[in-house]
């Protein structure tokens, strides 16, 4: 009786940090999406301005010799590690005026712009339909964290409650979403090279 009353307590505080966490991430749409166009605007440059970043190859280089012999279970955990990393520094250290949401947008947009332009001559629009599956889920877990990320840096010029209470939201929203998006996403990504490698 108690371990089903136990159970039925555990599901309620989920529901219920899942719904604080999706309202305060329709609170921060703002934030969220002053991030988008942030990552937009350095795709453009990274597409258009491809030749003045060919520095970027040795770091596409070095991703790629670390995934090198992985089997697929490894991939999926290789890469969910590295946007786990990437999302979570960008939320929590956003707490420095929001600087690291900012430049975390604005290198990952050079960087898929970049890419798309060297990968399009070969690949056509298939190389959007190598991007969306895992996408969808990478792309919202990403700008939702850098967004929340701004928010946090920019509550310095709020009180203490206030920032206090942007941080404990964010991460409860980054456990509730972020990482669920971040699984799901690894996962799709892992696969989809496992079968094309």
């Amino acid at each position: 009786m108690r371990k089903k009353k136990r159970e039925r307590k555990n599901n309620i505080n989920i529901k219920k940090d899942f719904k604080e966490a999706t309202k305060y991430i329709s609170e921060s749409k703002n934030y969220i999406y002053s991030v988008i166009m942030i990552f937009v605007a350095s795709t453009i440059v990274g597409f258009f301005l491809s030749d003045q970043l060919k520095f970027i190859d040795k770091i596409l280089e070095q991703i790629i010799d670390k995934t090198v012999g992985l089997n697929t279970t490894e991939l999926i955990f290789f890469i969910l590690q590295n946007n786990f990393q990437s999302a979570l520094f960008g939320l929590v250290l956003g707490i420095a005026l929001g600087i690291l949401p900012i430049i975390n947008a604005l290198t990952n947009g050079v960087l898929l712009g970049y890419v798309l332009e060297r990968t399009y001559p070969i690949l056509g629009a298939s190389v959007l339909f190598r991007l969306i599956p895992h996408g969808v889920f990478e792309l919202p877990a990403i700008f939702i964290s850098l967004g929340l990320g701004l928010k946090l840096g920019l509550g310095l010029f709020h009180s203490s409650k206030e920032l206090k209470r942007r941080f404990f939201q964010s991460l409860n929203t980054f456990l509730m979403v972020i990482v669920p998006l971040l699984i799901i996403a690894a996962i799709i990504e892992g696969i989809l090279i496992g079968l094309s490698s």
